[in-house]
Protein backbone atom coordinates (compact mmCIF):
# COMPACT_ATOMS: atom_id res chain seq x y z
CA UNK A 1 0.00 0.00 0.00
CA UNK A 2 2.83 2.41 1.04
CA UNK A 3 4.34 1.35 -2.42
CA UNK A 4 1.30 2.10 -4.49
CA UNK A 5 0.83 5.28 -2.72
CA UNK A 6 4.47 6.69 -3.23
CA UNK A 7 4.12 5.86 -6.43
CA UNK A 8 1.16 7.50 -6.69
CA UNK A 9 2.52 10.92 -5.22
CA UNK A 10 5.48 10.44 -7.48
CA UNK A 11 2.89 10.32 -10.53
CA UNK A 12 0.76 13.46 -9.21
CA UNK A 13 4.03 15.75 -8.85
CA UNK A 14 5.42 14.38 -12.08
CA UNK A 15 2.29 15.66 -13.85
CA UNK A 16 2.13 18.59 -11.93
CA UNK A 17 5.62 19.88 -12.98
CA UNK A 18 5.48 18.75 -16.26
CA UNK A 19 2.08 21.03 -16.33
CA UNK A 20 3.90 24.04 -15.24
CA UNK A 21 7.00 22.97 -17.43
CA UNK A 22 3.92 23.38 -20.47
CA UNK A 23 3.50 27.31 -19.19
CA UNK A 24 5.54 30.46 -20.55
CA UNK A 25 5.28 33.73 -19.01
CA UNK A 26 7.44 36.41 -20.55
CA UNK A 27 8.24 40.19 -19.85
CA UNK A 28 7.30 42.90 -22.20
CA UNK A 29 9.23 45.89 -21.96
CA UNK A 30 7.12 49.43 -22.86
CA UNK A 31 7.22 52.88 -21.45
CA UNK A 32 4.99 55.86 -20.26
CA UNK A 33 1.37 54.72 -20.24
CA UNK A 34 -1.29 52.41 -21.85
CA UNK A 35 -2.08 53.85 -25.36
CA UNK A 36 -2.99 54.34 -29.10
CA UNK A 37 1.16 53.68 -29.50
CA UNK A 38 0.93 49.89 -27.33
CA UNK A 39 -2.05 49.11 -28.29
CA UNK A 40 -0.91 46.25 -30.53
CA UNK A 41 1.29 44.91 -27.77
CA UNK A 42 -1.67 44.86 -25.31
CA UNK A 43 -3.91 43.12 -28.40
CA UNK A 44 -1.30 40.63 -28.97
CA UNK A 45 -0.94 39.36 -25.54
CA UNK A 46 -4.66 38.76 -24.90
CA UNK A 47 -4.35 36.93 -28.33
CA UNK A 48 -1.94 34.97 -27.05
CA UNK A 49 -3.41 34.04 -24.06
CA UNK A 50 -6.35 33.09 -25.57
CA UNK A 51 -4.91 30.82 -28.57
CA UNK A 52 -2.98 28.66 -24.96
CA UNK A 53 -5.53 28.72 -23.13
CA UNK A 54 -4.14 30.88 -20.73
CA UNK A 55 -0.52 28.86 -20.96
CA UNK A 56 1.38 31.29 -22.80
CA UNK A 57 1.46 34.53 -21.13
CA UNK A 58 2.54 38.11 -21.91
CA UNK A 59 3.24 40.23 -19.07
CA UNK A 60 3.78 44.02 -19.93
CA UNK A 61 5.08 46.75 -17.85
CA UNK A 62 5.26 50.22 -18.74
CA UNK A 63 8.72 51.34 -17.28
CA UNK A 64 8.71 49.16 -14.61
CA UNK A 65 11.43 47.00 -16.37
CA UNK A 66 13.96 49.33 -18.34
CA UNK A 67 14.25 52.50 -19.35
CA UNK A 68 13.52 53.04 -23.10
CA UNK A 69 16.58 53.78 -24.40
CA UNK A 70 17.97 50.55 -22.64
CA UNK A 71 14.97 47.73 -23.96
CA UNK A 72 17.27 47.09 -26.86
CA UNK A 73 19.78 46.79 -24.45
CA UNK A 74 17.98 44.36 -22.08
CA UNK A 75 16.46 42.11 -24.71
CA UNK A 76 20.38 41.67 -25.86
CA UNK A 77 20.95 40.11 -22.50
CA UNK A 78 17.84 38.20 -21.93
CA UNK A 79 16.42 40.56 -19.08
CA UNK A 80 13.35 40.28 -20.94
CA UNK A 81 11.70 38.78 -23.86
CA UNK A 82 9.73 41.39 -25.43
CA UNK A 83 10.57 45.13 -26.02
CA UNK A 84 9.55 48.39 -27.77
CA UNK A 85 11.98 50.83 -29.17
CA UNK A 86 12.25 53.56 -31.38
CA UNK A 87 15.03 53.47 -34.11
CA UNK A 88 16.36 57.40 -33.20
CA UNK A 89 17.11 56.35 -29.47
CA UNK A 90 19.96 54.31 -30.67
CA UNK A 91 20.61 54.87 -34.17
CA UNK A 92 24.09 53.39 -34.34
CA UNK A 93 22.81 49.99 -32.88
CA UNK A 94 19.72 49.59 -35.48
CA UNK A 95 20.85 51.45 -38.84
CA UNK A 96 18.99 49.14 -41.30
CA UNK A 97 15.67 50.27 -40.37
CA UNK A 98 16.27 54.25 -39.76
CA UNK A 99 15.51 54.09 -43.88
CA UNK A 100 12.11 54.05 -42.35
CA UNK A 101 12.84 58.07 -41.00
CA UNK A 102 14.82 59.42 -43.63
CA UNK A 103 12.09 63.12 -44.23
CA UNK A 104 9.41 63.07 -46.92
CA UNK A 105 9.35 59.91 -47.66
CA UNK A 106 5.84 60.00 -49.35
CA UNK A 107 4.58 57.58 -46.97
CA UNK A 108 0.70 58.49 -46.37
CA UNK A 109 -1.01 56.59 -44.04
CA UNK A 110 -0.77 54.25 -41.55
CA UNK A 111 -1.56 50.87 -43.65
CA UNK A 112 1.11 51.90 -45.87
CA UNK A 113 3.77 52.83 -43.05
CA UNK A 114 2.87 48.88 -42.03
CA UNK A 115 3.93 47.92 -45.08
CA UNK A 116 7.48 49.41 -45.91
CA UNK A 117 8.19 48.84 -42.28
CA UNK A 118 7.21 44.81 -42.72
CA UNK A 119 9.52 45.23 -46.00
CA UNK A 120 12.33 46.66 -44.27
CA UNK A 121 12.03 44.23 -41.37
CA UNK A 122 11.88 41.26 -43.69
CA UNK A 123 15.41 42.34 -45.35
CA UNK A 124 18.39 39.90 -44.70
CA UNK A 125 19.94 42.63 -43.55
CA UNK A 126 17.79 43.84 -40.95
CA UNK A 127 17.58 40.67 -39.87
CA UNK A 128 21.38 40.54 -39.70
CA UNK A 129 21.91 43.30 -38.09
CA UNK A 130 18.90 42.83 -35.29
CA UNK A 131 20.67 39.37 -34.48
CA UNK A 132 23.74 41.42 -32.67
CA UNK A 133 21.71 42.09 -30.33
CA UNK A 134 19.78 38.85 -29.93
CA UNK A 135 16.77 40.26 -31.05
CA UNK A 136 14.01 39.52 -33.94
CA UNK A 137 11.94 42.26 -35.17
CA UNK A 138 8.08 40.93 -34.48
CA UNK A 139 6.13 44.11 -35.23
CA UNK A 140 6.00 48.00 -36.02
CA UNK A 141 4.42 50.17 -33.88
CA UNK A 142 2.72 52.39 -37.50
CA UNK A 143 2.57 56.15 -36.51
CA UNK A 144 1.52 58.87 -38.77
CA UNK A 145 3.22 61.65 -40.19
CA UNK A 146 4.83 63.73 -37.18
CA UNK A 147 3.76 67.54 -36.36
CA UNK A 148 4.69 69.97 -34.24
CA UNK A 149 2.95 71.63 -31.65
CA UNK A 150 4.96 75.29 -30.22
CA UNK A 151 4.09 78.01 -27.82
CA UNK A 152 3.62 81.65 -28.64
CA UNK A 153 3.79 82.65 -32.25
CA UNK A 154 2.66 79.93 -34.96
CA UNK A 155 5.51 79.23 -36.73
CA UNK A 156 4.11 78.81 -40.20
CA UNK A 157 7.31 80.23 -42.17
CA UNK A 158 10.42 78.60 -43.06
CA UNK A 159 12.43 81.61 -42.24
CA UNK A 160 10.74 81.46 -38.66
CA UNK A 161 12.65 77.66 -37.78
CA UNK A 162 16.11 79.53 -37.53
CA UNK A 163 16.76 78.56 -34.09
CA UNK A 164 13.80 77.44 -33.24
CA UNK A 165 14.54 74.51 -31.00
CA UNK A 166 12.40 70.93 -31.49
CA UNK A 167 12.18 68.13 -29.76
CA UNK A 168 13.07 65.63 -32.81
CA UNK A 169 15.31 62.84 -33.11
CA UNK A 170 16.54 60.59 -36.06
CA UNK A 171 15.65 61.94 -39.91
CA UNK A 172 13.05 64.24 -38.00
CA UNK A 173 15.78 66.00 -36.47
CA UNK A 174 18.33 66.01 -39.20
CA UNK A 175 15.27 67.60 -41.37
CA UNK A 176 14.75 70.17 -38.48
CA UNK A 177 18.40 71.16 -38.96
CA UNK A 178 18.56 71.81 -42.50
CA UNK A 179 16.76 74.47 -42.36
CA UNK A 180 18.17 75.82 -39.17
CA UNK A 181 16.45 74.37 -36.61
CA UNK A 182 18.01 72.94 -33.35
CA UNK A 183 16.89 69.49 -32.77
CA UNK A 184 17.41 67.53 -29.22
CA UNK A 185 16.97 63.95 -28.55
CA UNK A 186 15.14 64.18 -25.10
CA UNK A 187 13.19 60.85 -24.90
CA UNK A 188 8.73 61.15 -25.15
CA UNK A 189 8.53 60.86 -21.33
CA UNK A 190 10.84 63.79 -20.90
CA UNK A 191 9.20 65.83 -23.70
CA UNK A 192 6.57 67.81 -21.66
CA UNK A 193 8.96 68.96 -19.18
CA UNK A 194 11.76 70.05 -21.60
CA UNK A 195 8.63 72.11 -23.27
CA UNK A 196 7.40 74.07 -19.81
CA UNK A 197 10.70 74.61 -18.71
CA UNK A 198 11.66 76.09 -22.35
CA UNK A 199 14.41 73.37 -23.06
CA UNK A 200 12.86 73.13 -26.56
CA UNK A 201 10.31 75.51 -28.26
CA UNK A 202 8.73 73.10 -30.07
CA UNK A 203 8.02 69.04 -29.77
CA UNK A 204 7.27 66.76 -32.67
CA UNK A 205 4.81 64.22 -32.08
CA UNK A 206 2.70 61.85 -33.99
CA UNK A 207 -1.17 62.82 -32.47
CA UNK A 208 -1.44 60.49 -29.73
CA UNK A 209 2.01 61.31 -28.23
CA UNK A 210 1.18 64.78 -27.87
CA UNK A 211 -2.16 63.36 -25.96
CA UNK A 212 -0.46 60.65 -23.71
CA UNK A 213 2.78 62.96 -22.91
CA UNK A 214 0.92 66.06 -22.37
CA UNK A 215 2.54 68.28 -24.52
CA UNK A 216 -0.82 69.47 -26.19
CA UNK A 217 -1.31 71.15 -23.04
CA UNK A 218 1.24 73.38 -23.20
CA UNK A 219 0.66 74.36 -26.81
CA UNK A 220 -1.03 77.41 -28.43
CA UNK A 221 -0.58 75.90 -32.05
CA UNK A 222 -0.15 72.83 -34.00
CA UNK A 223 1.01 72.46 -37.63
CA UNK A 224 -1.98 69.90 -39.50
CA UNK A 225 0.02 69.58 -42.70
CA UNK A 226 4.31 69.71 -42.05
CA UNK A 227 4.24 66.12 -42.33
CA UNK A 228 8.15 65.90 -42.31
CA UNK A 229 8.09 62.54 -41.82
CA UNK A 230 7.94 59.93 -38.45
CA UNK A 231 9.82 57.60 -36.37
CA UNK A 232 10.13 53.87 -36.29
CA UNK A 233 9.48 51.69 -33.31
CA UNK A 234 9.34 48.19 -33.95
CA UNK A 235 8.65 45.67 -30.97
CA UNK A 236 11.37 42.70 -30.66
CA UNK A 237 11.65 39.73 -29.41
CA UNK A 238 14.82 37.40 -27.73
CA UNK A 239 15.96 35.08 -29.71
CA UNK A 240 16.52 32.51 -27.46
CA UNK A 241 13.18 32.78 -26.34
CA UNK A 242 11.63 32.91 -29.45
CA UNK A 243 13.31 29.89 -30.62
CA UNK A 244 12.79 28.19 -26.96
CA UNK A 245 8.96 28.64 -27.66
CA UNK A 246 6.93 25.05 -28.28
CA UNK A 247 5.70 24.95 -31.36
CA UNK A 248 1.81 25.91 -30.67
CA UNK A 249 3.15 28.80 -28.29
CA UNK A 250 5.49 30.09 -31.37
CA UNK A 251 2.60 29.62 -33.63
CA UNK A 252 0.35 31.31 -31.18
CA UNK A 253 2.43 34.31 -31.12
CA UNK A 254 3.22 34.68 -34.83
CA UNK A 255 -0.58 34.19 -35.99
CA UNK A 256 -1.18 36.95 -33.94
CA UNK A 257 0.76 39.61 -34.98
CA UNK A 258 -1.54 40.70 -38.51
CA UNK A 259 -5.08 40.47 -36.10
CA UNK A 260 -2.86 42.94 -33.65
CA UNK A 261 -1.78 45.40 -36.26
CA UNK A 262 -5.10 45.36 -37.52
CA UNK A 263 -6.66 46.51 -34.32
CA UNK A 264 -4.29 49.08 -33.66
CA UNK A 265 -4.69 50.65 -36.94
CA UNK A 266 -8.49 50.43 -36.11
CA UNK A 267 -8.17 52.08 -32.72
CA UNK A 268 -5.36 54.81 -33.86
CA UNK A 269 -8.17 55.77 -36.67
CA UNK A 270 -10.81 56.82 -33.65
CA UNK A 271 -7.76 58.98 -32.31
CA UNK A 272 -7.69 61.00 -35.52
CA UNK A 273 -11.19 61.14 -36.09
CA UNK A 274 -11.98 62.87 -33.26
CA UNK A 275 -8.00 65.12 -33.58
CA UNK A 276 -9.77 68.65 -34.30
CA UNK A 277 -12.48 68.08 -31.71
CA UNK A 278 -9.56 67.93 -28.95
CA UNK A 279 -7.62 71.18 -30.61
CA UNK A 280 -10.96 72.68 -30.14
CA UNK A 281 -10.86 71.52 -26.50
CA UNK A 282 -7.46 72.57 -25.42
CA UNK A 283 -7.59 75.85 -27.40
CA UNK A 284 -4.70 74.96 -29.78
CA UNK A 285 -5.31 76.96 -33.00
CA UNK A 286 -4.29 74.58 -36.55
CA UNK A 287 -2.57 76.07 -38.24
CA UNK A 288 -1.77 75.25 -42.28
CA UNK A 289 1.70 75.30 -43.99
CA UNK A 290 1.45 77.05 -47.39
CA UNK A 291 2.60 74.30 -50.01
CA UNK A 292 5.39 77.01 -51.23
CA UNK A 293 6.50 76.29 -47.64
CA UNK A 294 6.76 72.79 -47.51
CA UNK A 295 8.10 72.43 -50.65
CA UNK A 296 11.04 74.02 -50.01
CA UNK A 297 11.64 72.52 -46.52
CA UNK A 298 11.52 69.02 -48.91
CA UNK A 299 14.18 70.73 -51.14
CA UNK A 300 16.31 71.52 -48.34
CA UNK A 301 15.39 68.53 -46.57
CA UNK A 302 14.62 65.24 -48.26
CA UNK A 303 16.96 64.44 -50.99
CA UNK A 304 20.37 66.00 -49.40
CA UNK A 305 19.66 63.87 -46.02
CA UNK A 306 18.35 60.87 -48.12
CA UNK A 307 21.65 61.10 -50.35
CA UNK A 308 23.69 61.14 -47.05
CA UNK A 309 21.74 58.63 -45.45
CA UNK A 310 22.80 56.14 -48.42
CA UNK A 311 26.04 57.21 -48.86
CA UNK A 312 27.12 56.46 -45.05
CA UNK A 313 25.17 53.12 -45.10
CA UNK A 314 26.78 51.82 -48.20
CA UNK A 315 30.14 53.02 -46.43
CA UNK A 316 29.42 50.64 -43.72
CA UNK A 317 28.70 47.90 -45.78
CA UNK A 318 25.23 48.30 -45.50
CA UNK A 319 22.87 48.40 -48.45
CA UNK A 320 21.55 51.85 -48.46
CA UNK A 321 20.26 52.34 -51.89
CA UNK A 322 18.68 48.77 -52.12
CA UNK A 323 16.89 49.44 -48.62
CA UNK A 324 15.43 53.01 -50.19
CA UNK A 325 14.54 51.41 -53.45
CA UNK A 326 12.82 49.06 -51.32
CA UNK A 327 10.53 51.55 -49.80
CA UNK A 328 9.71 53.22 -52.71
CA UNK A 329 8.84 50.23 -54.73
CA UNK A 330 6.69 48.98 -51.50
CA UNK A 331 4.90 52.57 -51.87
CA UNK A 332 4.51 51.86 -55.56
CA UNK A 333 2.83 48.23 -55.02
CA UNK A 334 0.93 48.75 -52.29
CA UNK A 335 -0.75 51.88 -53.94
CA UNK A 336 -1.31 49.65 -57.28
CA UNK A 337 -2.39 46.78 -55.08
CA UNK A 338 -0.32 44.57 -56.70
Amino acid sequence: MQKLFGAGVTAALSFAFAGEALATEWNVSLWGKRRAFTEHVEKLAELVSEKTNGEFTLNISYGGLSKNKENLDGISIGAFEMAQFCAGYHRDKNRVITVLELPFLGVSNLEEEVAVSSAVYNHPAAAEEMAQWNARLLMTSPMPQYNIVGTGEPRDELAEFEGMRVRATGGLGKAFEAVGGVPTSVTATEAYQAMESGVVDTVAFAQHAHLSFGTINQADWWTANLNPGTVNCPVVVNIDAYEGLSDEHREALDSSVSEALDHYLTNYGELLKKWDSVLEEKGVQKVEIADSEIEAFRAKAADPIREAWIADMESQGLPGQELYDLVIKTLEDHRSGS
